[in-house]
């Protein structure tokens, strides 16, 4: 993996980059755009981050890069989402309120290859799907509903999902690779999501004794004040079963089927030139299913830095391997220790740290990220 950074003063926005590829593959890329309030209205800083992501795309390091998705994390989505309206990226994006906690409105995660085919609005939903060496990676952004409560929702999400992956020949059993579920008040509106992903997930045959999904599912504000929980999602087809494992590092971490929550710690995606990681939301907790560390912000960020490990480490992996990583905190008091300590560990690492509280009161924080490794697989295809 190759770091790094890009600082535009004039426009006071940094970007940090990701870039990973092999010899004669598929470039692939991560940035994280980070703008300085400046004192500046939502709209300003909007505008600077997109002549900064505009001058990002014209460097020589992503010639012939091609967007996959952006993510927008905001402080006010159901005010700032309709400013947005000129955003003219034609691949599937998601808008959530999650506040940047470094002052700024709005933070920006992008997803980019080169040397893929890509469709774009390729769905009723715009769905971005990458096709290559017969592969096809279907990416899926912001899908919601507004219609009854939590639980309601989440099952509207889930069946509309379905039936678009349908269409592309592709089912959430033996496809879907990644979710993140954006939860309204999460609190209160959780046990909802719970409840109707498990009945979900056994109507269509997903259970302990078979596999679930590797997830996200963390407080979260849709920019539609009646819409509960916000769907992201990512799948695959063209794989063969072996090419993907489950990661669940025991002597860490329990089985999330122990407490009734239906998702898998992480997912491993093996292919003939490079190996991918998807490590779900992981916080401070033992392998008892126990959160640890109650109530020591520094001490529950080394735990989840040490589940995120042992699970990396399951895949042949270390933190080294990370394209990218997202930040979750429940309390804003805690930003500064927080991002001081990512920052002296991880300095290279595109890292967005939000305002997000996790499902459980008593996690001070949680994160994601996505790692990619070069390796030689030569029963399956190249990415």
């Amino acid at each position: 993996m190759k770091y790094s950074q890009l600082s535009i003063a004039e426009l006071g926005v940094s970007i940090e980059i990701s870039t990973f590829s092999t010899a004669n593959g598929v470039t692939e890329w991560h940035a994280m755009l980070h703008v300085e309030p400046l004192e500046d209205t939502f709209l300003g800083q909007y505008q600077r981050m997109c002549m900064a992501e505009d001058r990002l795309l014209k460097t020589e390091m992503l010639q012939g890069a091609e967007m996959v998705f952006k993510r927008y994390f905001l402080s006010d989505s159901t005010n700032q989402q309709p400013l947005m309206q000129e955003d003219g990226s034609h691949c599937t994006i998601s808008y959530i309120q999650q506040p940047p906690l470094d002052g700024s409105k709005v933070a920006l995660w992008i997803h980019m290859l080169q040397g893929a085919d890509i469709e774009y609005q390729a769905d009723q939903t715009g769905s971005t799907i990458v096709t290559h060496n017969g592969y096809r990676h279907i990416w899926t952004m912001g899908l919601m509903d507004n219609h009854g409560d939590s639980h309601q929702q989440t099952h509207s999400l889930l069946t509309e999902y379905e039936k678009l992956l349908a269409d592309q020949h592709a089912t959430m059993a033996d496809n879907c690779i990644r979710t993140w579920f954006f939860v309204r008040d999460v609190d209160t509106q959780y046990n909802g999501l719970v409840v109707a992903r498990r009945n979900y997930f056994n109507y269509i045959g997903l259970t302990a004794d078979t596999h679930y999904i590797s997830s996200t599912g963390i407080g979260g504000n849709p920019s539609d004040p009646k819409a509960l929980v916000q769907l992201g999602a990512y799948a695959v087809t063209g794989f063969k079963p072996e090419q993907q494992r489950y990661l669940y590092a025991p002597t860490h971490l329990n089985r999330t089927s122990d407490y009734g929550v239906t998702f898998e710690r992480g997912t491993l995606m093996q292919y003939g030139d490079r190996d991918h990681v998807y490590i779900s939301g992981t916080a401070s907790i033992d392998n008892r299913g126990e959160v640890v560390h109650v109530g020591d912000i520094r001490k529950q960020t080394l735990r989840m830095w040490e589940n995120v490990e042992k699970l990396l480490e399951e895949a042949g992996m270390t933190m080294e391997h990370c394209a990218q990583i997202i930040v979750y905190l429940r309390d804003t008091a805690d930003y500064k220790l927080v991002s001081q300590m990512f920052a002296e560990r991880f300095p290279e690492i595109p890292t967005v740290i939000t305002l997000a509280p996790v499902c459980r009161p008593t996690w001070l924080i949680e994160m994601e990220c996505i790692a990619v490794k070069e390796n030689s697989n030569p029963q399956y295809a190249d990415f």
